[in-house]
Formats: C-alpha cells, sequence, structure tokens
C-alpha cells in the first residue's frame, strides 16, 4: 500500500485528561500539547473500551509497515487540549456548550438502549423529531466541520468515521473521497423504528464501504435495504500487550487491595456499569449456586464510559446502575460473595485475569465482546452470552460456554459445569481458546484492514 493520510473520528477519545497542568484551580490546558512530555497517570489516560484499543494499534501497526504517512483522530473531548501530538499521529478534539451536550447524551443514549433491546421501539419512534435530535445533529455538524478544516491544509486519503454516535458525519463531510464507516453496537433491524429506517439508510449510504462485527450484523444490514458494500471483519486486540504476566506478588497485591479471598474460586466480569453489560444476570446465577459452589465470588471490575465521565459526555448512568447492582446483591443474599473494583489500571487487569478462574460476559446484547479475547490470551475459560457478536466463533464446551442472558438456571448451570470440572473441559476450553483468539489478533486485522483502505483508496 503506498503511503496515505488517514482521518479517523470517533466520540470516545483516545486519551483523558486527569487534572490540569498546574492543579485543579489552574487555567485550562494550553491549545496544543505534546504528550510524550506528559505523565500516564498522572495527566491522562488512554480511554477504556474497546474502540480505542484497537484503533491505536492498528495506526501504529500500519505506520511501522510503512502503510500510513500520517494519522490524525477527531473525537469529542471537551475538557482537553484542541491539539494533542503523539509520534506518528495527531488528535484533534471538538467540544459543544454544556447545555447542548445534555440533548446530545439524550439522543445517543436512546439509540443505544434501542439497539440494544433495553428498551422497546415504540418508545424511541419519535426520536429524531426532538429538540434532543438536533444537538446530536449539531454535534455531528461540528465535527464533519472540523474534519474539513483539516482536510483542506492536510488533504486526506481516507476517511475512517467509528459507531452510531458518528453516523452522520459521512454525509455531512460534502466530499467524493472515499469513507469508510465501522459499526460497533449490536444491528438488529427487529430494534430499529420504523421511522429511523429510512434515515439510518441515508447515512449509511454516505459511505463507501461498511465494517460490521459479526455475519449476523452484515445480514441485518441487508435486510434493511442498505445494498452498499458490506464487510465482517472481526474486532482485534493486540496480544503483544499479554505477553508480561504479572508475578505471584503483584496478584497477591491486587487480591489485598481488593480484598480478594486467597482459598475462593473467582468469577471475573469485565464490563463497564451499564444495564445492558448484564452484570444483574451475573448475581442471579451467582444466587442460584450460592448453596453448592460457597467458595465462589464475583469480582466486577470496571466503571462507566466516556459517556459517563465528567470530562465526557457527563451521564450518570454508571453509578445509578452499580448502586442498583449492590442493593440487588444485598437483596439476594450474596453481598459477601461480590466485589466492585471500579476502574483498574491495565497492570491490575492483568493480575486479576490471573487470579481469576474462569470469566463471565453476561450482556443481554453485545456488539462482539472483547473481553472474551482477552481471557482467551489469559488461558481462562471463557462463559459468554449467546447475545454477542463474539458468539459466533464460540463452540460451546471447546472454546468457551455459552448461555442465554435471559435465563440465569443457564448462566448458573454453565458456572457449576466449570467450578466442578475435573480439569478436562478446563484444558480444552483455554486450548480452544488459544487458537481462536488468531482470528481477533491484530496481526490478521491489519492485514485485513489493509487490503480494505487500499481498495478504497485505489478505487
Amino acid at each position: 500500500m503506498a503511503k496515505m493520510r488517514l482521518l479517523v473520528n470517533t466520540q470516545t477519545p483516545l486519551v483523558q485528561f486527569l487534572r490540569n497542568p498546574a492543579g485543579a484551580r489552574s487555567p485550562a490546558w494550553p491549545a496544543e500539547v505534546d504528550l510524550t512530555r506528559l505523565k500516564e497517570g498522572a495527566d491522562y489516560r488512554f480511554s477504556p473500551g474497546g474502540v480505542t484499543r484497537m484503533v491505536y494499534p492498528l495506526i501504529r501497526r500500519l505506520t511501522s509497515e510503512g502503510g500510513l504517512e500520517e494519522a490524525h483522530w477527531v473525537s469529542l473531548n471537551p475538557n482537553a487540549p484542541s491539539t494533542v501530538r503523539l509520534p506518528g499521529m495527531t488528535l484533534h478534539h471538538v467540544g459543544i456548550d454544556p447545555e447542548r451536550m445534555a440533548g446530545y447524551g439524550t439522543t445517543k443514549e436512546a439509540i443505544w438502549a434501542t439497539a440494544h433491546g433495553i428498551v422497546g421501539k415504540g418508545s424511541s419512534e419519535g426520536l429524531f423529531w426532538t429538540d434532543d435530535a438536533t444537538e446530536y445533529t449539531f454535534y455531528n455538524r461540528t465535527t464533519a466541520m472540523r474534519i474539513r478544516e483539516l482536510d483542506a491544509d492536510l488533504d486526506f486519503d481516507l476517511f475512517y468515521i467509528h459507531d452510531f454516535q458518528q453516523l452522520p458525519v459521512g454525509q455531512m463531510l460534502g466530499t467524493l473521497k472515499p469513507k469508510l464507516f465501522r459499526w460497533h453496537i449490536p444491528f438488529d433491524v427487529a430494534s430499529i423504528p420504523d421511522s429511523w429506517r429510512p434515515i439510518f439508510r441515508r447515512y449509511l449510504s454516505a459511505y463507501d464501504r461498511i465494517v460490521v462485527s459479526s455475519d449476523r450484523y452484515r445480514r441485518e444490514l441487508e435486510r434493511l435495504g442498505h445494498r452498499s458494500d458490506v464487510v465482517r471483519l472481526y474486532p482485534y486486540i493486540d496480544p503483544a500487550e499479554y505477553q508480561i504476566r504479572p508475578g505471584a506478588a503483584e496478584v497477591q497485591a491486587v487480591c489485598e487491595k481488593f480484598g480478594i479471598p486467597r482459598k475462593a474460586t473467582v468469577g471475573l466480569v469485565v464490563a463497564r456499569m451499564d444495564p445492558t453489560k448484564g452484570q444483574d444476570r451475573a448475581l442471579e446465577a451467582l444466587a442460584d449456586v450460592k448453596v453448592a459452589l460457597p467458595d465462589l465470588r464475583l469480582v466486577f471490575v470496571g466503571n462507566g464510559s466516556f459517556s459517563s465521565s465528567k470530562g465526557g459526555v457527563g451521564l450518570s448512568k454508571s453509578e445509578r446502575w452499580r448502586a442498583r447492582l449492590e442493593e440487588r446483591a444485598r437483596v439476594a443474599g450474596v453481598s459477601d460473595r461480590v466485589l466492585f473494583t471500579g476502574h483498574v489500571t491495565q497492570a491490575e487487569l492483568d493480575a486479576l485475569y490471573a487470579r481469576s478462574d474462569f470469566t463471565i460476559l453476561p450482556s443481554v446484547n453485545e456488539g462482539f465482546g472483547l473481553v472474551v479475547v482477552e481471557s482467551w490470551i489469559h488461558r481462562r475459560p471463557a462463559l459468554v452470552t449467546d447475545r454477542a457478536g463474539v458468539a459466533e466463533l464460540i463452540e460451546d464446551g471447546e472454546n468457551g460456554l455459552l448461555f442465554d442472558p435471559d435465563h440465569p438456571t443457564a448462566l448458573a448451570r454453565q458456572m457449576r459445569r466449570i467450578v466442578q470440572d475435573d480439569g478436562a473441559l478446563r484444558r480444552r476450553l483455554v486450548e480452544g481458546g488459544r487458537r481462536s483468539a488468531r482470528a481477533c489478533s491484530l496481526e490478521t486485522a491489519a492485514r485485513q484492514e489493509r487490503e480494505v483502505f487500499e481498495h478504497l483508496v485505489e478505487a
């Protein structure tokens, strides 16, 4: 691939800034900063979530291979420097007024909840006729204008737009240059209100190619009536990030920090605090097996998303959801069997994987589920909702254990199955997962995405 200039657009920024340079009461960040001069963990942190964990390694890989001349990344980040320099990449941040942000947040959450089946499509039918929806459009227009300004100066070869929050951007760019869109959340035509369908078709038709995370979503786009090029590329992570295993001392320190008993059997749930992630399903299953599996403990890792952070959209759903989970655990009589860690560092997360006996992805609906791939890389058996995109990679009993999240007894049965296993099932799941992880590796994805880029730019 000839060297190209790439523009990436996501809602969630690559990095979130934790404080102002001289402390909480100092003036705002300068308009432009060099990230290499700041300290990770004190000045900033990398945003959690699959999009940032995928896109950043991809850009670094393609740059190191000589495929990218320059990459620029535009995202929502209202309390950050407008421009951030990294080696081989520049971040550009946009923001809108708090009043407008509230309307944008309301609209995007309604789209999210409808797509995930949290609310019925009837309750969202008139969404795009509301005042809040105008703020969703305004945010996307603001983003598109920033991208057009950058393009006038830098002359990009390809625009790579990510996820439903940015869906209108492709149409708003007003350019014939190639535009690629990646849809990350679930896509089910049956959940989409009738009044949304022509809007979605119009926005999607502005892109030259659509990338989805499973074959099922590709078929659903065809059912919607979308006729442009659609390709399935599995989400991915970089296995190199997991080559350094935590030592016994690091694992012990994490156990002491979060109060994990030494002899406990640990089921690990890694997900942001959100009803779509199904932590309540895991609690119900735990209550079902609390007598049969007295040593079992569930450790819930995660806090809010960028949308829930004070530096992001400012929604508070993560705090509300955690409070509801804690109350459910109390009512079910399993409060002493669950631990909530909140946000953890990557080193702490690696140690928690090392300490766990198995992992659970209990989502009621999930675009893909990269935590399953993490489990495979960490050589941990994974219990996986059949509502996740990753489920199409799983053969029950060979590389994972599947369950229906609407039937807690199904998850409880899989919990008993893995905890009471004599070792043969665990070994089979670990080895099968190790093989399956190759389909979701950065090496595989870089080759596939490079082919997509080449096709679009050279067409």
